[in-house]
């Protein structure tokens, strides 16, 4: 509401008081000031590209050790469970070190690697779960027709487990999108960071006034509440799937 406001409506009515008109200049200073199509495209990248990743890696993690049962399962899944429940704060020297090591740092390959290895970890915690638990005499029947490995994965296990595999790349592309410390320490150039990080600079900017600033706020959750809306059946269908069967 503030963010279509003019800064002096702002200051004369005061933050509760409902605009008087459609004003955009304020998200139009904002949208400049950041290089905001930049910013989007980084984020739309990075967020996209994790969310395909970390569902591939999670999958093919899961398979073998839900259904391939491997020896060491328990322990690598509670392995798995306790690297998805370190702080960030832990890793961010590691992985800075590590990025400058291989000449990864300040590149939006290095958070892309980053934040698929961190998410799949949940992913192959859910997901082998999700697999101990898929009907044998399915996979005993596919084995019989003759499929392999691989065809045995393809064929079988990722229709069957659709659902679950998109409300994963939907949480996995909406948790990127919102990741703000890792992304701040390891994208330091200004053409290679993401919205919250730059909504997260420019939050102590004293030329932004009090419209730019809610303009910046609404624009940064915009992209984030249009993917969950356009992929809400999709979470719906894979939330329900386990009920109905």
């Amino acid at each position: 509401m503030n963010a279509l406001k003019t800064p002096a409506e702002y200051a004369g009515a005061g933050p509760l008081a409902l605009p008087h008109g459609v004003h955009l200049q304020g998200i139009v200073d904002f949208w400049k000031r950041v290089d905001y199509t930049q910013k989007l495209w980084n984020s739309l990248l990075i967020s996209g590209s994790v969310a395909v990743a970390a569902v591939v890696l999670s999958l093919l993690n899961a398979y073998a050790l839900g259904i391939g049962r491997v020896r060491g399962r328990l322990w690598l899944l509670v392995l798995f469970m306790v690297a998805n429940t370190l702080p960030q704060e832990a890793l961010a020297y590691p992985l800075y070190y590590f990025s400058k090591q291989l000449g990864l740092y300040d590149s939006r390959i290095s958070v892309i690697i980053v934040f698929s290895v961190i998410q799949s970890a949940f992913g192959t915690y859910l997901l082998s779960s999700v697999f101990s638990q898929f009907p044998r005499e399915i996979l005993e029947a596919a084995r019989i027709d003759g499929a392999g490995t691989f065809r045995l994965l393809w064929n079988v296990v990722v229709p069957v487990s659709r659902p679950t595999l998109a409300v994963l790349f939907t949480f996995f592309f909406i948790w990127t999108w919102n990741e703000f410390f890792l992304p701040l320490v390891l994208l330091i150039s200004n053409d290679k960071q993401t919205v919250p990080v730059a909504l997260g600079v420019l939050q102590g900017d004293r030329m932004m006034d009090a419209t730019t600033s809610s303009a910046s706020a609404l624009l940064g959750i915009i992209p984030a509440i249009l993917f969950f809306l356009l992929f809400q059946r999709t979470l719906a269908r894979g939330v329900t799937a386990g009920a109905v069967k």
